[in-house]
């Protein structure tokens, strides 16, 4: 209308009807195929409007204009189908992508044993919503497991190890008393899969970094089993965010046997207490500078928030260190555990196949 307005009310010699190509190429932006037609078709009719007010219709110059118009606006609305179908297509792809990820990391609850659970997962490919990084969490008699790894490589190519890891351990959580028991039967259930489906170029480069956590519902411990993996943060009340000292085993996938090769680490977690797991996607991350991402500094500042908050302020504050893009997967698990009636207290100290060790 501006443009019909300012070229009617203009000298013979202004000719501002090709700018009404803005209207239907705005709208493109903003609207569907049907609206931006119609706009177009809007636009045609004020360069009939402006050719009549302007010499006529039969002018060759008007003729030239309306037909420049007509294609122009056709071709924006080709192009306005065209991206509307991919975009169908990509939120398409994008809702698989969602649903394979529940599949293969069921949501953990917000509640379960002793526990208040919050987890965080953060594709580095972000189309895809899936990669390699992993977590779980089952009940069993006597209280809860949990696992977080880390499957080398990132997106897609490392799902189906991923995949097969989740599987092992939902079964095996309940199959083994002693968690370098659990620890050896995943191991072989990664060598089995390695064995058929690792390609021989990457022979002996394939494995997946595990951190094992049972947390009795009747004792103020937690007990862990570490092949490879980063060791978690214990949050307390008051600002503490302190590396739990873990004695880990070769990751999982490398050929270690039998448990004997794996060390039990028990810690005491007591009522109010967070325990943070991630994987080296978070503590890898770096800014513009190169600097990794403090994650014991950071965490500190929030030791006294729920673990849903706990996790929103590191996701935000993560994703403002690397400027809004991970290079590689992250996850995060905030357990914190709520005051309960059974009050033990155990040092911490690391267990053997063979028995008891002190830790310092």
């Amino acid at each position: 209308m501006l443009i019909t307005v300012v070229d009617i009310r203009s000298p013979t010699g202004v000719h501002l009807g090709p700018a009404l190509v803005i209207a239907p190429a705005v709208t493109a932006f903003f609207a569907g195929p049907r609206t931006t037609g119609s706009v177009g078709v809007l636009a045609l009719a004020a360069q009939v409007v402006i050719a009549v007010f302007h010499g006529g219709l039969t002018t060759t110059n008007h003729i030239v204009q309306m037909i420049t118009l007509a294609v122009l606006s056709a071709l924006v609305v080709s192009l306005c189908v065209v991206r509307e179908r991919q975009g169908q297509e990509l939120a398409q792809v994008r809702s698989v992508a969602e649903a394979a990820q529940h599949v293969l990391l069921w949501p953990l609850p917000e509640h379960i044993g002793p526990l208040r659970v919050a987890c965080l997962y953060l594709a580095a490919e972000e189309e895809a919503r899936i990669g390699g990084d992993l977590y779980a969490a089952t009940r069993t008699d006597t209280g809860v497991r949990v696992m977080i790894g880390d499957v080398r490589g990132k997106g897609l190519s490392a799902i189906g190890e991923a995949a097969l890891l989740l599987g092992a351990f939902r079964e095996a959580a309940h199959q083994h008393t002693t968690l370098p028991a659990l620890a050896a039967a995943l191991e072989r259930s990664v060598t089995r899969y390695l064995t058929d489906f690792e390609p021989t170029e990457e022979v002996g480069e394939r494995f997946a970094t595990t951190l094992l956590m049972e947390i009795p519902d009747s004792d103020h411990i937690t007990r862990m089993t570490s092949c490879g993996h980063p060791p978690p943060l214990l949050l307390t009340p008051g600002g503490s965010a302190a590396p739990l000292s873990l004695h880990p085993a070769p990751p999982l996938g490398v050929g270690l046997a039998g448990p004997a090769g794996y060390t039990l680490d028990v810690f005491t977690f007591q009522p109010g207490d967070t325990l943070l797991l991630y994987t080296d996607g978070v503590t890898e991350a770096r800014d513009a500078d190169g600097a990794f991402y403090p994650i014991a500094e950071r965490a500190a500042r929030w030791t006294e928030h729920s673990p849903e908050t706990l996790l929103s302020h590191l996701r935000r504050d993560l994703l403002a260190h690397v400027g809004g893009r991970l290079g590689d997967d992250a996850a995060l698990i905030a357990l914190h555990r709520t005051p309960t009636t059974h009050p033990g207290h155990h040092p911490g100290k690391t267990i053997h196949a063979d028995g008891f060790r002190h830790r310092p």
